[in-house]
C-alpha cells in the first residue's frame, strides 16, 4: 500500500537519455540545477577554506550540509533564529542536508542506535543528542533545506547478512515514519537505499522504499570500506532500477573514476568531501591521476598543477610556490589545491553533461579513463 503523495517544489525531469545515460534538470526553491551534479560538502554550513562567493564563481548551484554536525554547532536554535541555513551561511543556492545516518557508521563509539532512534554523545562536548526519524525531518525543515535526507542506518561493510538485514529493515520503517513527519511540503524528501553487498537486500529495499513514494532516491551505504570492484557491482545493479523520472542520488561516491562509472549507470546526483579534504593535504586531482604536490620532487616545478587545467590557480601559480606554502604550513597553500580540486571536479560533470548532450560521452570516459593514474606521485 502507497502512502499519500504530495509533491515537493523540487521538481525534476529528464531532458536527454540515451543508452542508461541521462541529462536532467531539477528545480528548487533555490534555484534550478543541470544534472548529473556534484555537490561539495559543507558539513558545518562551509565548504572547507572557500567563501560563497568563490563557489558561486566557479558554478556551484548545490551544496551538502550535515544535520548532526550542524546540530552539534552552532546549534538549532541559532541556524532556526538567523532565518534558516541558507541565510546563516550566506548561500543563494540549493542545500542538501545529511541526514547524520552516516554519523551512525562513522561514530560507531559515540552512538547507540534502537528502533525509536540514535542517541549520540557529542563529539564536541559530549551531550547527548537523540535523533529519531521525526525530528530529523523537523529539524531539516527549520534549516530550510531544499531536499533533505531521512535518518537511515548505514551498516558499516560486514559479510554478516543478518546485521546488514536489520540496518535495512530498520531504515524502511524509519522512512515511512519520516514520510509522515513531513509538513513543509516545498522540501523535497529522498529515500535511502541500504542493504550493503547483498544483491536481495538491496532489492527488497528498494522496492519498499519506492513503494512509499519520495521526491528521489539514494544508494547509501557505499563506500564504507568494500573493494572498488564491489561498490562498481552494485551501482551497475541497482542504480538503472531507481525510478527513471526522479533524481537517483549516489551517497559519499567521489573520485573521477568513480564517477563516471555511476554516471554510465544513469546516477545525477554525487557528494564527496575528496576536492576539500585532499586540497588540505596537499593533493591535486588532475587528468593524470592524483598529484601529491608537498613531494619534494615539485620543489622546483615550474609547471602549473594541471597543464590542462584552466582555473584561476592553475593560470597563475606553479608547483614548486604551492609546494612551499604547503611546507611553510601557509593557510594559502591548503586553499589554493583546493580550489583547484573543487573546480576540476565542477568542470568535470559539465564537460560530462556536455559529452552526453553530444552523444560522444562513452569515448570521454574510455579516454579518460585512459589517461588517469589513480596511484599517488
Amino acid at each position: 500500500m502507497t502512502m499519500k503523495k504530495t509533491k515537493a517544489e523540487t521538481g525534476f525531469s529528464v531532458t536527454k537519455s540515451r543508452e542508461g545515460l541521462r541529462l536532467g534538470y531539477m528545480e528548487t526553491p533555490h534555484g534550478g540545477l543541470e544534472t548529473p551534479v556534484f555537490m561539495p560538502v559543507g558539513t558545518q554550513g562551509s565548504v572547507k577554506t572557500f567563501t560563497p562567493m568563490e563557489l558561486e564563481e566557479l558554478g556551484s548551484k548545490i551544496i551538502l550540509g550535515n544535520t548532526y554536525h550542524l546540530v552539534v554547532r552552532p546549534g538549532l536554535d541559532v541556524i532556526e533564529k538567523m532565518g534558516g541555513l541558507h541565510q546563516f551561511i550566506s548561500w543563494p543556492g540549493a542545500i542538501l542536508t545529511d541526514s547524520g545516518g552516516y554519523q551512525v557508521f562513522s561514530l560507531a563509539k559515540l552512538r547507540k542506535v534502537t528502533e525509536e532512534g540514535a542517541v549520540f554523545n557529542s563529539h564536541f562536548d559530549g551531550r547527548q543528542i537523540f535523533f529519531t526519524p521525526e525530528n530529523v525531518v523537523e529539524m531539516q525543515e527549520k534549516f530550510g533545506s531544499d531536499i533533505m535526507m531521512p535518518l537511515d542506518e548505514c551498516p558499516p561493510y560486514i559479510d554478516d547478512r543478518s546485521v546488514v538485514k536489520k540496518a535495512m529493515e530498520r531504515t524502511l520503517v524509519w522512512a515511512r515514519r519520516s514520510r509522515k513527519a513531513r509538513r513543509d511540503f516545498r522540501l523535497a524528501l529522498f529515500g535511502i537505499i541500504q542493504g550493503g553487498h547483498f544483491d536481495e537486500l538491496r532489492n527488497e529495499s528498494l522496492e519498499r522504499t519506492v513503494e512509499m513514494e519520495f521526491d528521489g532516491y539514494a544508494l547509501g551505504g557505499l563506500s564504507v570500506g568494500e573493494p572498488a570492484p564491489l561498490m562498481y557491482e552494485m551501482v551497475e545493479k541497482f542504480a538503472p532500477r531507481m525510478p527513471w523520472d526522479q533524481p537517483r542520488y549516489l551517497m559519499g561516491v567521489g573520485m573521477p573514476i568513480d564517477i563516471l562509472r555511476a554516471v554510465a549507470c544513469g546516477i545525477d546526483m554525487f557528494d564527496c568531501v575528496i576536492p576539500t579534504r585532499y586540497g588540505r593535504n596537499g593533493s591535486a586531482i588532475t587528468r593524470g591521476g592524483l598529484l601529491v604536490v608537498r613531494n619534494g620532487l615539485y620543489s622546483e616545478d615550474p609547471k602549473p598543477l594541471d597543464e590542462r587545467c584552466s582555473c584561476k590557480v592553475c593560470l597563475r601559480f606553479s608547483r614548486a610556490y604551492i609546494r612551499h606554502l604547503l611546507n611553510a604550513e601557509e593557510i594559502l597553500g591548503p586553499r589554493l589545491v583546493s580550489y583547484h580540486n573543487l573546480h576540476f571536479f565542477l568542470n568535470l560533470l559539465a564537460d560530462i553533461r556536455q559529452h552526453i548532450q553530444a552523444g560522444t560521452f562513452t569515448q570521454f570516459h574510455k579516454d579518460f579513463s585512459s589517461g588517469y593514474d589513480a596511484a599517488q606521485r
